[in-house]
């Protein structure tokens, strides 16, 4: 079969041949029609992420969309090594299947799911949401980040303040759900960055904040973190939810003060972090959710022979490897 081969640790995907997998108990055989390119199945299948196998040669990506052996249609996370969604075939475990309504497109289903997830697990099983509260989402204007605000305000949250490094694309989020915005600009080419942002989520924080999502980790959250603890009252539970690494800055300098002085409640949420059958649930919450909530992501479809220039695109809009 047809597939995106990774062959060692670290490597990018090469098309080529595969051998097909083969039906056993608790399995099913997939029929692959679009797979999504989201960062978590980039880096799960070149092994950087901590949930990877390690098996290569294998076939990369992490989940997808098509039809089971009994022609049922249903989107599957977490195949079984060395086969991946981006193939003509798959072999997942059955219970690793989800349902797809039939007014959700192939497309949709896979570009929507995992973002999806990340921010609904995040808010129902980490955070605890409840109606009414302050969503801050640290880097909305990514894929992600953009489906974060409009799940925030499906499910009840009175007020949500999106930041991010494009102006311009802040603007936007306001006519999806959000009520605020913050820029933010920084690194070593914006010496004052850190402060000038601190100074802005102060402003914001002081009105009150209840949840933070964070797809960005690295000196924004810092910059959150530390704002937290000057601007809100005294032993008000701010929950912080770490869910994505975009700014590539695996680890923090974390004043203890700023732990010590607030009653933030730091915790991550993720695969290990929240049962997996609370992940899929998730997701059919969210495949649910599209119609009624009017979630909607920008994606571009490209063919499974395009994968070797479509690995390295950019994430907006979300890419659709389309099978065959």
């Amino acid at each position: 079969m047809k597939a995106a081969i990774i062959t060692a640790a670290g490597k990018s995907p090469v098309y080529g041949d595969f051998r097909e997998p083969v039906a056993s108990d608790g399995m099913e055989l997939i029929t692959v029609s679009a797979s999504a390119m989201s960062q978590f199945s980039k880096s799960r299948s070149s092994g950087a992420h901590y949930s990877s196998d390690g098996v290569f040669p294998a076939v990369a990506g992490a989940d997808g969309v098509g039809r089971t052996a009994d022609g049922r249609r249903v989107y599957f996370v977490l195949p079984e090594p060395p086969f991946g969604a981006l193939a003509e075939k798959s072999l997942v475990r059955a219970k690793q299947c989800v349902a797809i309504p039939d007014s959700l497109e192939d497309g949709m289903a896979a570009a929507i799911a995992n973002p999806g997830m990340s921010s609904w697990a995040a808010l129902v099983e980490r955070a605890r949401l409840q109606p009414g509260e302050t969503v801050l989402i640290n880097g909305a204007t990514g894929s992600a980040g953009r489906l974060a605000v409009q799940i925030a305000k499906h499910l009840g949250a009175g007020k949500v303040i999106g930041t991010g490094r494009n102006e311009s694309e802040l603007q936007e989020l306001k006519s999806i759900g959000a009520d605020a915005v913050i820029p933010f600009s920084l690194g070593a080419l914006h010496p004052l960055g850190a402060k000038q942002y601190e100074k802005a989520l102060m402003g914001e924080f002081a009105q009150g904040i209840d949840v933070v999502i964070d797809y960005l980790w690295g000196e924004s959250a810092k910059t959150v973190i530390v704002a937290i603890a000057k601007a809100v009252d005294d032993t008000k539970p701010v929950r912080f939810i770490q869910v994505g690494g975009a700014s590539r800055e695996e680890n923090i300098e974390l004043p203890g003060a700023a732990l010590r002085s607030s009653a933030i409640q730091l915790m991550g949420s993720g695969v290990k972090s929240v049962p997996f059958r609370k992940l899929l649930d998730a997701i059919r919450n969210v495949f649910e959710a599209v119609g009624a909530a009017k979630l909607h992501m920008a994606t571009k479809n490209v063919s499974l022979s395009e994968i070797e220039k479509a690995w390295d695109m950019p994430g907006k809009p979300r890419i659709v490897v389309t099978i065959p």
